[in-house]
């Protein structure tokens, strides 16, 4: 299977992307526990205008993460892997499956309690992080592992998002909402008409986030909106769709991603950090990610296959699919965003110790899944390409 340039460009990025989150990160946590731990945290909650430094992060520049992951998922429809409904279905199911049976053992143990609202936290896999880390492997990953697990983490946050409008949305102010899709009903005539000046889109794409911000519909969701009116043409360079899209690829992987996590992983961590372990809602996002994830990837794809909807890669093997599956469990970026918006009224305590759980979860995740990939992949797999 020969991978697309776009492909590629996207691939790179969020490796290097996943690096430097995980520095980040580190820093973060590093100066959140250190003689400057008041004044780090506050710095991150000053207001500017209306909001907090860290909710214009959260609601203005994850708009922009998620409008990159529509341009990907646009071309994805239209180009790339899930362009066919017999390549779309593998990925699809695991999307599927790492989403359900995830949420069901957070529900198992959370159902009925005040923490219930979590059960979309252990649903989502970090891009940047999983890629990266299955970059670690070389040569020796397969390019339909490398194809199924970005389709599985951008399908996975699609899944995210929806749980997002549906269940994180406040009391709707419905003018202001069809204020939002009235600019995008007359974004989609201009993309009709042939209009590929980006900057009537943009434009458009800013009142749109206003509106939808104000509307109690989580503003993130204008950034996938956005997408799918943008001229795709036909998909080459010259394209609206693959300007926007190229260009957005290094600012969301080297500044708007790793921003978000210095904003949200400035966790100061106590003495009694490991007593939140024992709650029925960190359980469930460590079960989800760790357990959930790989359990609900492997089952769905591999009855997919059985029940003859798709087929599996003639160089994968059900192995690579239990590996890819251990890292959807790193949830990190996308499930720290979800806890922000479930446990917004719970207080910092609830959101602090779930941040934890996510931190531990990923953790484990990553390192299963590298572990395990590393012994279970051909080693020479380099060696008999260049034969």
């Amino acid at each position: 299977m020969k991978l697309t340039k776009t492909f590629n460009a996207f691939f790179e990025s969020e490796k290097s992307g996943g690096l430097l989150l995980l520095f980040a990160t580190i820093i973060s946590l590093f100066l959140a526990n250190s003689i400057f731990q008041t004044e780090y945290i506050a710095f991150w909650e000053t207001n500017l205008g209306s909001h907090t430094i860290t909710e214009w992060i959260n609601d203005g520049l994850m708009a922009i993460f998620f409008l990159l992951i529509g341009l990907e998922l646009e071309r994805e429809i239209y180009q790339g892997e899930l362009s066919s409904i017999k390549n779309a279905a593998l990925p699809i199911f695991g999307a599927l499956g790492g989403i359900i049976v995830p949420a069901g053992i957070f529900l198992l143990l959370n159902y009925g309690t005040i923490t219930q609202n979590g059960a979309g936290i252990p649903m989502a896999t970090d891009i940047a992080f999983a890629i990266g880390i299955l970059s670690l492997l070389g040569s020796r990953v397969p390019t339909s592992l490398k194809v199924f697990l970005t389709a599985l983490a951008v399908i996975d946050d699609i899944g995210a998002i929806l749980v997002i409008a549906v269940f994180y949305s406040d009391g709707i102010a419905f003018m202001n909402l069809f204020t939002s899709f009235a600019i995008m009903g007359g974004l989609f005539i201009l993309n009709r008409r042939k209009v590929h000046n980006l900057i009537p889109y943009l434009i458009g794409g800013v009142g749109m986030w206003y509106f939808m911000l104000n509307s109690g519909v989580h503003a993130t969701i204008t950034g996938v909106l956005l997408a799918f009116v943008i001229p795709f043409g036909d998909g080459s360079k010259r394209t609206s769709s693959y300007k926007l899209q190229h260009f957005l690829h290094k600012p969301v992987a080297f500044f708007i991603l790793p921003l978000f996590a210095i904003a949200n992983t400035g966790i100061a961590i106590g003495s009694d950090w490991h007593e939140g372990l024992n709650h029925p809602n960190t359980i469930g996002i460590i079960l989800g990610l760790v357990v959930g994830k790989p359990l609900g990837i492997w089952l769905f794809s591999f009855l997919a296959v059985t029940f003859g909807i798709c087929a599996l890669p003639r160089d994968l093997k059900w192995k690579n699919i239990v590996g890819a599956g251990m890292l959807g469990g790193i949830g990190f970026t996308m499930s720290i965003f979800i806890t922000l918006l479930a446990f917004k009224n719970d207080g910092a305590e609830v959101i602090n110790y779930s941040k934890i759980a996510i931190l531990i979860a990923s953790f484990i995740a990553g390192t299963m899944g590298y572990l395990f990939l590393k012994y279970t992949l051909n080693p020479t797999r380099r060696s008999k390409k260049h034969k």
